[in-house]
């Protein structure tokens, strides 16, 4: 009977990690478990997972009693993004398939998918800049060359923080605080207004049967201004933490998000979580992002602004910023290129009146050339 063909059938969907990157391989095994004595003539395994180039359908013949069978699949990621790994259905039936039954099993993991990251090898990286040449009084967590002073030590705190003498003294731990020392920290501002973005038609790619054995390979960036836009953030960011710069983030898609400047892996990977979910369907311009942000920015840092806006968005966002004491930097990423038609070209003329250093990115760009060649000489270049 059709109805038994399913009858105690278990299916179970197991991963290795929760996290993962455009690019790399995603590996998922599956596991189908047949309980009983009676064996099943067929079982189709249907996977209707929303991850993009998911390949885990399968049909098993003649699984007998207490028998598993088990298959791992191998995903190319080519999107960021956060995916359920499921819905998973299972579909038998009598030895012809005239009559089918089927059960669907819900989703119980996910995976997030980080945006790709370029290497760049030369940015501008601003100096220090001090009011009255006073240390920043703001704790951090990272060990800088200020110490601010000494506290009770708390579990978690590693060795390394204690200082020994207080220690001795007062006969209990006590650690070192410390603040932030003089380097100039970089904020990145993402446009992620809905009316500026672009995109071309996009189809996924296909990769060679050996490509699927490669831990990781160079996956073409979708043609879409917002996908270059977080792909030149992701990268700049994780340029900057390398160089042991404070980096902060902030773009208004659905919802603001603003993350307070910090160093080390850990910011690294806060931004390209944040950026992973980011989606392009905000409704405040560069403009009014940048002043309603960059009061909670200290003055002297670096801004740098990654924004497809053409007509007053980005000159408005740079009078707001270099009247506050910053430094600008624009990333500007060229609409037309994209599809976008009717795009005013008068921002180039405007940013190098301002003596605004910028990069012009265009679809298909190398980006990691572009962004380390682009601020070579003193002048803004495009």
């Amino acid at each position: 009977m059709s109805w038994q063909a399913l009858r105690g059938i278990k299916v179970k969907r197991i991963i290795r990690t929760h996290r993962s990157q455009v690019g790399q391989i995603f590996e998922e095994r599956f596991e189908i478990t047949n309980p009983g004595k009676l064996p099943r003539v067929w079982i189709e395994v249907r996977d209707e997972s929303p991850l993009p180039g998911a390949k885990g359908s399968r049909v098993f013949s003649w699984i007998k009693g207490s028998e598993n069978r088990t298959y791992l699949v191998r995903t190319r990621l080519v999107e960021r993004g956060v995916y359920q790994l499921g819905p998973t259905v299972l579909v038998a039936g009598d030895l012809f398939g005239l009559f089918p039954v089927n059960k669907k099993y819900p989703a119980k993991n996910s995976i997030l998918v980080y945006p790709m990251m370029v290497n760049i090898d030369a940015f501008p990286n601003p100096a220090g800049w001090l009011p009255g040449g006073e240390a920043i009084q703001r704790r951090t967590h990272q060990i800088t060359t200020n110490a601010a002073g000494v506290r009770e030590y708390t579990p978690g705190d590693p060795m390394n923080r204690i200082h020994w003498l207080s220690t001795a003294r007062r006969n209990r731990f006590i650690v070192k605080e410390f603040e932030l020392d003089p380097l100039a920290e970089v904020w990145i501002f993402l446009d992620a207004y809905k009316y500026v973005q672009a995109s071309l038609p996009y189809e996924i790619p296909q990769f060679e049967a050996r490509d699927q054995w490669r831990p990781a390979v160079q996956v073409p960036l979708k043609p879409a201004s917002l996908e270059y836009s977080v792909t030149i953030a992701a990268s700049l960011a994780r340029y900057f933490l390398r160089h042991n710069r404070a980096v902060g983030f902030v773009s208004a898609s659905r919802s603001l998000k603003m993350l307070p400047s910090d160093r080390g892996l850990r910011q690294l990977g806060k931004i390209l979580e944040a950026l992973a979910i980011l989606g392009g369907d905000g409704n405040l311009p560069i403009e009014g992002v940048v002043e309603s942000q960059s009061k909670n920015i200290p003055r002297g840092s670096t801004v740098i602004i990654i924004s497809p806006a053409a007509g007053k968005g980005i000159p408005l966002a740079i009078e707001e910023l270099t009247l506050r004491g910053f430094k600008p930097i624009v990333i500007y990423i060229d609409g037309s290129s994209f599809g976008n038609t009717g795009i005013d070209r008068g921002v180039y003329t405007v940013l190098a009146s301002l003596r605004i250093p910028y990069c012009s990115i265009s679809n298909g760009d190398d980006l990691s050339a572009r962004l380390s060649s682009c601020f070579n000489s003193s002048m803004p270049v495009k």
